[in-house]
């Protein structure tokens, strides 16, 4: 084996190539490093990617799942901007979220209007049709208490979102059909398995700051436009050598300082020579990797646990829903989304194109590993319940994605198995949504995690290397009040 070293300046291998790693090499490359990336998909994005589908109803460009931002997601957009992606995910003028109950057919809205905080949602929450007047009330003060909690406070961390929210008079109904409908694709739990801390983060952040903060950002692209294509574009303007297929199987001191990132591509092994290492992967990978030692209680990164999203992906030979998105109550179905456009789906030669549906199923235990043939079974029914000309319609094309481990579980308790950036071995770093960014498993807290990273790694070389790249601005990645190196 090999270990390759370029030059004499500063190295720093980045390992994973999902937003985390991405942006972290990204940044770190804006401040005048040379980076090596190292990921071992063929492709980058991590959970966040696209695939080709040969469909019935024709090739299709598929995402994984549905992904959304928000406006208060001043990291994410900031890495959208770094790429050359923001018009390609463009953000709704102002929050507006039909929700439709499957039980009495009847439509609410959750939208803002342009007064301040918290008042741009009271006119909204006053004639939500699926609450109780005396409900309305209780979850308006439930609302406000939230301005008093301290996301950061470590007491909160082990209490669940359900008991606080019981405590201050809401009701079953009024969770399911407010509380669990945002933070179920949010935090990807319901309130009784969520962590107040990290649901006082989301609903005070999304509802309680700036009036638009909960606005939504929906990618009109493909998702793999924007975290391969877009990102790997962005990697090599910025000189970024990117090794995809490429496995990082150890890491190990080298002689003289240092440290050897062994990685494996096509049956060949060799060594990355590096003065910084970030491992941006999942945390039982980072667990594998990294020497023991590396931080205090090592082996806590195991009681992160994982949650699982179902997405499930229906084509008819016509249009079924008009919204370009809509959230269900009293359904299995939570939340529907338009992707007809983006997935490339065509009609036959003067053939309207049809409709392509994508559902995605936050805090799916229940239903990760059934069978597909059962999924079907249950949704083409619920589909048509919910949209009646999906009763008519022809399915052209039915399939599912699992992404088993989507996101960290956000359980009571989590917080203290997260670990900051900095390791206890002197250049070595951590990235990714579950390292203590204080916000859940997003493509925020990802992206934050990366510029943490960036920031740890270019503080450091600043301390060594007095008037080095490493004092050079990076660029454009965090604005609006977001992070920045």
């Amino acid at each position: 084996m090999s270990a390759s070293a370029e030059g004499d300046g500063a190295r720093t291998v980045v390992v994973g190539g999902g937003l985390a790693g991405t942006t972290a090499a990204l940044a770190l490359a804006d401040l005048g490093a040379r980076v090596t990336l190292v990921e071992a998909r063929p492709r980058l994005g991590g959970l966040a990617f696209s695939f080709r589908r040969d469909s019935p109803a024709g090739q299709l460009t598929v995402d994984n799942g549905q992904h959304v931002y928000l406006r208060c997601c001043t990291a994410y957009r900031g890495f959208l901007r770094r790429v050359g992606a923001t018009t390609l995910a463009p953000l709704q003028r102002r929050l507006d979220v039909p929700v439709l109950d499957a039980g009495r057919g009847r439509v609410g809205r959750i939208r803002r209007n342009g007064l301040p905080a918290p008042l741009h949602l009271a006119a909204s929450l006053a004639r939500y049709p699926h609450l109780s007047p005396g409900e309305r009330a209780a979850a308006a003060r439930a609302t406000l208490a939230l301005r008093h909690l301290d996301p950061a406070d470590p007491a909160l961390d082990g209490q669940d979102f359900a008991g606080w929210l019981r405590a201050r008079g809401q009701s079953e109904r009024a969770i399911a059909a407010l509380w669990d409908l945002i933070g179920v694709a949010t935090l990807n739990a319901r309130a009784g398995g969520v962590s107040l801390a990290l649901a006082a983060m989301v609903f005070r952040t999304g509802l309680l700051t700036a009036p638009g903060a909960a606005d939504l950002g929906i990618p009109r692209v493909p998702l793999g436009e924007l975290h391969h294509t877009h990102a790997r574009a962005a990697l090599d303007r910025s000189g970024v050598t990117t090794l995809l297929a490429t496995k990082a199987r150890a890491l190990r001191r080298a002689e003289g300082g240092g440290w050897l990132v062994d990685v494996a591509a096509r049956g060949e092994r060799r060594a990355l020579a590096a003065d910084s290492v970030v491992f941006a992967v999942p945390h039982d990978a980072a667990h594998g990797l990294l020497p023991a030692g590396a931080l205090d209680e090592q082996d806590r990164l195991l009681g992160i646990g994982t949650a699982p999203i179902l997405n499930v992906h229906v084509v008819y030979d016509r249009r079924v829903m008009r919204a370009p998105f809509l959230a269900a109550l009293g359904s299995p179905v939570q939340w529907i989304f338009d992707r007809t456009g983006p997935a490339g789906l065509v009609g036959a030669p003067g053939s309207p194109p049809g409709q392509y549906l994508a559902l995605s199923q936050s805090a799916a235990d229940d239903e990760i590993d059934r069978p597909a043939g059962a999924l079907r079974e249950r949704y083409l029914p619920e589909l048509a319940r919910l949209l009646p000309g999906a009763a008519g319609a022809r399915v052209r094309d039915f399939f599912v994605t699992r992404e088993r481990t989507a996101t960290f579980a956000p359980v009571p308790g989590v917080g203290r198995l997260r670990p900051g950036t900095r390791t206890r071995l002197p250049g070595v770093y951590l990235a990714g949504a579950w390292t203590a960014t204080g916000w859940p498993a997003t493509m925020e807290g990802a992206v934050r995690s990366g510029l943490a990273a960036a920031r740890a790694v270019a503080g450091v070389a600043a301390g060594s290397h007095r008037g080095a790249g490493a004092h050079a601005t990076a660029r454009s990645h965090g604005t609006d009040g977001g992070e920045s190196v």
